[in-house]
């Protein structure tokens, strides 16, 4: 056995070789992470209504992971540890509260400059950098290696989209109830007028100061940049895709002598749903079909650009979602805007398999075999140290790193992965914990709390519109929740010690592995807390002036577009 597998560790050691030799360079990469992309909306993951030829085709070429798990289930925490192969309670990118992401591009939280991405990292062995698209881990991306960047520091948010926020976010009943209960008390007890004026005054007062924050939030948080400056302002999302793929084509053209990084991370499919005017209304599922069918035109335009350029070759590409779908979306006409988790239980924000399982497809011909499915479990996180080990870059010796390398296990040199432990994180809180034990088929899950839906009999929580972490929409489980994956991957039957013989010895062991993770987290600033993410006025970037309302227009793509359109 052990001589099997030095002959495959061998031959994928030579089928690397060669093709660097072929290329005379470094290998590139391209990475595509879709934003809000359910692992049941895609065809290559069972999907049978939405027509995706160009990922469908990507899959077929290359390797598709089945059990690819996000670090964590929400955009700001899964793509601070996907840049850095590290859990995001280590960059102090876990919240300790209810709110775990940035929603204000004048915040001062984000990714420390300490920490290392794989962008970092391979620049300093000469390569081209960019992202293209979604910088949500805040502070501009040139501070985490990044040389090039066209897209938005901000997650796209509904509030983007005209018409969008204001009249559906005023908390009318509560400024009702709290009127009606005023004029009861009134009724009972003697309350001045005075009190009642100066009670309708500060009503008036926040309801106006929360006016004015929904009539400016597109001008302040909805901007494209290109490298340091603005370029729209508001932006229009409706031909962002094709902006942006523009723009992903031409970083292609411009470094395909070079060996470059490029990561195009999609504004699509997030909340505040957007799709151009060639896709609108073409899918079966309305317009959460419409952008996924645009993403994967866009991904077929970056294939093609490829092969065109006689890259396709040496480049690996990787396509994936930051976590699971927002099943709790809804538009302000009702239609719902949430993917899809396929046979998963529940999404974004949780730690249940919907929300934690997304797509991992990985291309790269004539050195990763076509058509091969794994289904052992990975992470998003192993990305960093698979790319520092392609591009001659050492591993950091200074900080734990959660991810390990891929390549063996794409190549077949091993069959089972090094992920025997990975802890899910709700925020800054151990929600759950995977083990896959040596020489085992089982796959145990153990959950020690678990939110609470609404209605009860869903999987998902819509009167918070989003899952939370925190007391009193989460009930706690002694002893947890235990069950085997490999047996119920929909996690619909909790195990007992009348169902499971293990029951408590494999708990034990869960319970002995949480001790020793827990060893090694250090104490670090946390950069999602409510002072870390809240507006600061004096950080506001603007394009022209805050009496213009930051109000702009000189994206070349903008005209360009206009151009072919009129071409048609």
């Amino acid at each position: 056995m052990k001589s099997l597998l030095w002959i495959r560790w061998t031959l994928g050691l030579l089928l690397l070789c060669t093709a660097d030799a072929d290329s005379g360079r470094k290998p590139n990469f391209v990475f595509m992470m879709v934003d809000d992309l359910g692992i049941g909306d895609l065809g290559c993951y069972g999907n049978t209504t939405l027509r995706m030829p160009n990922i469908d085709r990507l899959t077929l070429e290359g390797v598709k992971l089945t059990q690819h798990i996000a670090a964590a289930p929400l955009c700001t925490p899964s793509r601070a540890a996907f840049l850095t192969g590290r859990y995001p309670i280590r960059s102090g990118m876990a919240a300790h509260g209810r709110m775990g992401v940035f929603l204000f591009s004048a915040s001062s939280g984000g990714l420390s400059q300490e920490e290392i991405t794989f962008a970092k990292a391979v620049k300093e062995q000469g390569y081209s950098t960019a992202i293209i698209g979604i910088a949500d881990h805040c502070h501009h991306p040139n501070s985490h290696g990044f040389d090039y960047f066209y897209g938005t520091i901000m997650t796209h948010l509904r509030d983007c989209q005209p018409g969008h926020f204001l009249y559906g976010h005023i908390p009318y009943k509560i400024i009702g109830l709290v009127s009606l209960a005023l004029l009861h008390i009134k009724g009972m007890i003697a309350v001045t007028r005075r009190v009642v004026f100066g009670f309708l005054v500060l009503v008036g007062l926040v309801v106006s100061l929360f006016g004015v924050l929904v009539y400016t939030f597109p001008n302040l948080n909805c901007f494209v940049m290109r490298g340091p400056e603005i370029v729209e302002q508001p932006y229009t999302s409706d031909n962002l895709t094709q902006r942006m793929t523009s723009e992903a084509k031409e970083f292609l053209e411009r470094n395909s002598e070079r060996p470059f990084l490029l990561f195009f991370s999609f504004l699509q499919v997030h909340t505040g749903l957007f799709a151009s005017p060639l896709f609108r209304g073409r899918s079966q599922h309305g317009l959460y079909g419409d952008a996924v069918m645009e993403v994967d035109w866009s991904v077929g335009q970056i294939m093609q650009t490829l092969e065109r350029l006689n890259l396709k070759e040496n480049t690996l590409v990787y396509m994936t979602s930051d976590q699971g779908p927002h099943l709790e979306e809804i538009s302000i006409n009702g239609e719902m805007h949430g993917g899809y988790s396929g046979i998963y239980k529940a999404g974004k924000s949780t730690n249940w398999e919907g929300g934690i399982r997304i797509p991992g497809i990985l291309h790269w011909p004539g050195v990763l075999p076509a058509g091969k499915v794994i289904d052992e479990p990975t992470s998003n996180m192993d990305i960093f140290p698979t790319v520092l080990n392609l591009a001659g870059a050492s591993i950091p010796s200074d900080r734990v790193i959660d991810g390990h390398d891929l390549l063996p296990l794409l190549q077949g040199q091993v069959e089972r992965f090094e992920h025997e432990f990975m802890f899910h994180y709700c925020n800054a809180q151990l929600n759950a914990v995977r083990w896959h034990p040596p020489n085992s088929n089982a796959i145990w899950k153990a959950f020690f709390f678990t939110p609470d839906f609404y209605p009860e009999n869903s999987s998902a929580c819509f009167h918070t519109h989003i899952c939370l972490c925190i007391k009193p929409y989460v009930t706690f489980h002694d002893p947890p929740l235990l069950y085997d994956l490999s047996k119920d991957p929909t996690e619909s039957t909790p195990l007992s010690p009348d169902t499971e013989p293990q029951f408590y010895s494999v708990l034990e062991v869960i319970r002995a592995a949480v001790s020793h993770h827990a060893e090694s987290l250090k104490p670090v600033p946390v950069q999602v807390s409510p002072l870390q993410i809240v507006w600061k006025p004096w950080l506001q970037p603007c394009c022209s002036s805050l009496s213009q309302l930051c109000t702009c227009e000189r994206d070349h793509q903008i005209e360009k577009l206009r151009n072919e359109l009129q071409k048609e």
